[in-house]
């Protein structure tokens, strides 16, 4: 395993191309609420690309895991000081700008960790991803949005309880379904991650539940005197943490191990935003193309019935 920053071209050109895999963090700097720091996407981001690589070379030792520096951009995320944002657009050309540079190297594994959960900001990670791959070639693919749309779901609840060693409480699944931002999960991760980072205040941090009609408007949990957190921060707990993780981890290693070998394509492990037009960072030029010629034809329609009559 390398860190991408350390190695020479020499030694950077010497190895296997296919047999290496470049796993590249790309999240934001945002407010978690007032008991955690702003790189808390970043550091959960980090750590998932670093244990994956970990196994993954334990596992093949034939092969090399290089890991990329962390970009600290994203989009989509909630506006408070010291979130650092960018137009969507610009997170897409971003990273395909560097995955060109990595498949210009003649790379063919390209795979993105992320740890920020904006809907455009994980669209514009697949898109970059599919955008290289079919100029180059190359297998790119950002599958962490995918883990993530996974544990909103709440399918890894009974192996959590598994790792756990113990069922969750009506209240405990309840705050879990609530959770989003800042709250139990993300919370107990940098307990366990840098817990020097995490003011003790979370412990008398109320509840921050919204609905999905308060979700839907713009910077929601920093309305109304909120404090920029979704969830249950006082839940907090490393063990938490530790049985989560594990199971993301395992998860993520093996969909990274099933894009190496070709059993699955990156489509396959998207983010459900990447689907949706509204989230693309194409949909206003789209919608506003469509727009005018919708209105040509229209025009068109109306000169041509007049000619008629």
């Amino acid at each position: 395993m390398h860190r991408l920053e350390e190695l020479s071209t020499t030694a950077l050109d010497a190895l296997d191309r296919e047999r290496t895999a470049v796993i590249v963090t790309v999240s934001p700097l945002e407010q978690h609420g007032p008991h955690l720091p702003l790189g808390v996407d970043a550091f959960t981001a980090r750590y998932f690309a670093e244990a994956i690589a970990e196994r993954l070379v334990a596992a093949r030792p034939a092969w090399t895991v290089v890991l990329a520096p962390t970009l600290h951009v994203g989009s989509f995320a909630f506006q408070a000081p010291g979130t650092v944002t960018m137009r969507q657009r610009v997170v897409r050309d971003l990273l395909v700008d560097y995955g060109m540079s990595l498949a210009r190297a003649g790379f063919r594994y390209v795979l993105v960790a992320n740890g920020h959960g904006g809907p455009g900001h994980l669209a514009a990670l697949d898109e970059a991803s599919a955008l290289v791959s079919r100029r180059h070639g190359v297998v790119m693919a950002s599958f962490t949005g995918h883990l993530m749309w996974e544990w909103v779901r709440g399918r890894y609840v009974p192996r959590i309880e598994a790792a756990l060693g113990r069922a969750l409480t009506d209240e405990e699944r309840r705050a879990l379904a609530d959770d989003a931002h800042g709250g139990w999960l993300e919370t107990s991760m940098m307990l366990m991650l840098r817990p020097d980072l995490v003011d003790d205040g979370y412990r008398e941090l109320p509840p921050a539940r919204y609905g999905l009609t308060s979700r839907l408007r713009p910077n929601y949990p920093l309305r109304d005197g909120g404090q920029g957190y979704v969830g249950h921060p006082a839940l907090a707990d490393p063990a938490f943490a530790k049985a989560a993780s594990d199971v993301l981890v395992s998860d993520g290693l093996a969909i990274a191990e099933d894009l190496l070998d070709g059993r699955l394509i990156a489509a396959d492990r998207r983010s459900p935003f990447f689907r949706i037009p509204v989230f693309r960072t194409n949909f206003t030029r789209v919608a506003a193309a469509a727009g005018i010629v919708t209105a040509g034809l229209l025009a068109w329609a109306a000169l041509t019935r007049g000619d008629r009559a």
